[in-house]
């Protein structure tokens, strides 16, 4: 048998890897001073996990790095993510849950008839 176990519900988590270059290295460093979010290095990738809903503010990682940053450059160290993900001009956000992120996806949140 496994180790695993298969679960139908909700982790309520959401995160990304990262290249671990120094792009990444600085993006995760910015990440690792929020509440929520776990960062976790490895030689080739790093992890960035929150619960909920995750916050990158690109003009936050612009001061971090020293020149400007954007969602093309994101995309371009961001390897897999999970989680619903929202592309705003000053930010990238990851929800856990698809439902909180309905206001920037136009998802209609009728009830289910």
């Amino acid at each position: 048998m496994s180790g695993y176990e298969f679960e139908r519900t909700s982790s309520g988590k959401c995160g990304v890897t990262l290249m671990n270059n120094q792009v990444g290295y600085v993006v995760a460093q910015v990440m690792r001073a929020k509440s929520g979010i776990r960062v976790s290095e490895f030689p080739s990738m790093i992890r960035v996990d929150g619960d909920g809903k995750i916050v990158f503010d690109f003009d936050e990682i612009s001061d971090a790095l020293g020149f400007d940053f954007d969602m093309t450059d994101f995309e371009e160290i961001m390897s897999t993510h999970y989680g619903r993900m929202v592309h705003l001009d000053d930010q990238t956000m990851l929800f856990a849950n698809p439902e909180d992120a309905a206001e920037y996806i136009d998802f209609d949140l009728r009830p289910v008839q």
